[in-house]
């Protein structure tokens, strides 16, 4: 057990002034079920598999059972996940146009099993079509094997971004940051408001919070370095003026700043690092005092369809509700 006053590291808090889990020691835990399940069902349904014999697609994700969660201790990430993944596919032979179903079952996707040894059952309704039904078997069950690995790539990728928390180490990652944020900026249009980047489908979403601050506080959460590394928990790259460059959970979020009105709005070019290369959407934040407390209004403009969920849970869960556990832990100096 770690002694108080006798040197133990998991007791030096002075360089963290929230003092909070310092050098990750601390046992966290975040529930990856619902956000899992989106991912599978974005990855899985619409793989199609075709040759000279038909074409196959997988329709519908029929069952998802089960649970996933990340744990961080003592530095280091631990994953558990355990699911049950029915699907429903549907093919037609080229030759008689004949059409056929079937499903797919993953009885067991997880940590005990490397993703090439996971089981995939595939299987038809009577009648003929097993020559469909082949193909699901061999090119199908790659595709499907291959949408799974992409899904625990992002588990541990994307949906852990803000668990381990900055140490000593923070100078030189942010170094590294720097650097890379260098060489890519060369890629961003100073003097376009809006990259366009590739076309594709997008969304708009909109957004409100409360919080218990001023407007001048949750204002500057969003502009001063120290502060959004706080909140995120990780290195970031920040120049809060008209044109500058911003980079945050590690590089996975990176964009501009095209607008900022003091202490009522800032406006950002803003983008995933796994969005196609390139795209941008336009993030407005708008914040608008009420009775002792503030308003933040997001309005998102070109968010990839397929990321509308992602989208969300990054503002709710690694923006929104973690600067409300930055204001309950210190008070911003002013």
């Amino acid at each position: 057990m770690a002694k108080w006053g006798q040197g133990d590291p998991r007791w030096i808090v002075e360089e963290r002034e929230d003092g909070t889990n310092v050098n990750n020691w601390h046992w966290t835990e975040r529930d990856a079920t619902s956000w899992s399940k989106g991912r599978l069902h974005e990855l899985l349904v619409g793989i199609t598999v075709e040759n000279e014999a038909g074409r196959c697609e997988i329709s519908e994700l029929k069952q998802v059972e089960g649970e996933a969660s990340c744990s961080s201790r003592k530095g280091k990430l631990i994953f558990f996940y355990e699911w049950n993944i029915k699907l429903g596919w549907k093919g037609i032979i080229r030759e008689s146009g004949a059409k056929h179903k079937g499903l797919i079952e993953i009885p067991s996707l997880s940590e005990e099993n490397e993703v090439d040894d996971t089981e995939v059952n595939v299987s038809k309704k009577k009648g003929d079509g097993d020559i469909l039904k082949d193909l699901m078997k061999t090119a199908g069950t790659a595709k499907v094997r291959e949408a799974l690995g992409d899904y625990l790539k992002a588990l541990k990728t994307e949906f852990t971004v803000g668990m381990i928390l900055p140490t000593k180490a923070m100078a030189v990652q942010e170094l590294t940051v720097k650097r890379k944020l260098s060489e890519n900026a060369l890629q961003i249009q100073a003097s376009s408001p809006v990259a366009l980047g590739v076309r594709i489908p997008t969304v708009a979403l909109h957004m409100t919070e409360l919080f218990d601050t001023a407007i001048e506080q949750l204002y500057r959460i969003f502009t001063v370095k120290d502060l959004v590394q706080k909140f995120s928990k990780s290195p970031a790259v920040l120049e809060a003026e008209k044109g500058g460059k911003f980079q945050m959970f590690d590089g996975n979020i990176t964009g501009e700043y095209t607008e900022l009105l003091t202490n009522k709005k800032i406006v950002m070019k803003w983008r995933c690092r796994n969005w196609p290369e390139e795209h941008y959407a336009v993030v407005a934040l708008n914040f608008v005092p009420t009775l002792e407390q503030t308003e933040l209004q997001l309005d998102c403009k070109g968010v990839p369809i397929c990321e509308e969920e992602n989208m969300k849970f990054c503002w709710q869960k690694q923006h929104f509700e973690e600067i409300k556990g930055l204001l309950q832990l210190t008070t911003l100096n002013g």
